[in-house]
């Protein structure tokens, strides 16, 4: 199958966006989807049309459902995206304008996640998991595969964690290329950090409720490879506060004139912090299609204002 995704740039961070002497950008924003999930959906919403799915269905925070959209729109298949109601009303319209069908369900991802469920098996659809999937993850690995044939040599790489499934691609792509040994460092902001509840309780743990205004890490528990693979592979998981993640979008902005979400923000935020010691530091820069310039000064008005 020709992959939907494309091979997106690897550039130099612009000087004085980080004090780390040199980091590296993959820059995903730059997928047709507008985030890296278009590498794992896409292959999993092909993978459905080879096995006869005459629908698609996806519960998404919002860059799972552009993905779902644009690779069941570019296939030729009706899809619908459950939203939760912490999805924006843009995120919905905008998913409307790409022939998506959108319904909204539950207050959280999971809520939606279920409903979206019954919903495929109702319809005879296929259901598209947002980031808990062998080919989901084995999409995101590309992401390695294409920075390793760039001939970029990195010690650290730097990725937001949501659900996980692009952290499992990270592991899975490190690995395959003999980087067992590179160490991965996970962002999550505060109220939307279940990779590090689960490791500092030694399982999977579930959080009560998402409170961080970074939607698109809103799952309340992450998928169980991504626990596994954490407690398996080099992993400092950190929490940086959604001031931190939205001002690092700000400065992005301003330095690449690229938008991010605060979910990519968060990664962005971790680097100076969390980057000393390393020599060449790779950032996973996530995308998201939730943001526009409007939303990008009030989530930051906002995050002030709650510190």
């Amino acid at each position: 199958m020709t992959p939907l995704h494309v091979n997106t740039p690897l550039l130099r961070a612009a000087p004085g966006l980080f004090n780390h002497a040199e980091v590296w950008l993959k820059m995903d924003a730059l997928q047709p989807s507008g985030s890296f999930k278009l590498r794992g959906v896409g292959r999993l919403v092909q993978q459905a049309a080879v096995d006869g799915a005459k629908a698609i269905v996806c519960a998404s925070g919002g860059n799972a459902g552009f993905a779902a959209a644009h690779a069941a729109v570019a296939l030729g298949l009706p899809v619908a995206i459950v939203l939760p109601s912490t999805s924006s009303a843009a995120v919905a319209e905008r998913l409307a304008e790409r022939g998506a069908e959108v319904l909204r369900h539950g207050a959280v991802w999971d809520e939606a996640h279920e409903f979206a469920q019954r919903l495929a098996t109702d319809r005879g659809a296929a259901y598209v998991h947002p980031f808990d999937h062998p080919l989901l993850w084995a999409g995101h690995s590309t992401l390695i595969d294409e920075v390793v044939g760039a001939g970029l040599q990195f010690d650290a790489i730097v990725t937001a964690v949501g659900g996980g499934g692009l952290f499992c691609g990270i592991v899975e792509g490190l690995r395959r290329h003999g980087l067992d040994d590179v160490p991965v460092i996970a962002v999550e902001t505060h109220g939307a950090a279940s990779l590090q509840a689960s490791l500092a309780a030694g399982e999977l743990a579930t959080l009560p409720a998402i409170t961080s205004i970074a939607t698109s890490l809103g799952a309340r528990r992450v998928a169980a490879e991504a626990f596994a693979r954490a407690c398996s592979h080099p992993t400092l998981a950190v929490q940086v506060s959604d001031v931190e993640a939205t001002a690092a979008c700000v400065r992005f902005a301003d330095a690449h004139r690229v938008l991010v979400e605060p979910a990519c923000g968060a990664a962005l935020a971790a680097v100076d912090r969390q980057g000393a010691g390393f020599k060449r530091v790779l950032v996973e820069v996530c995308g998201g299609m939730g943001v526009s310039v409007e939303l990008l000064r009030s989530w930051a008005a906002a995050a002030t204002m709650a510190a």
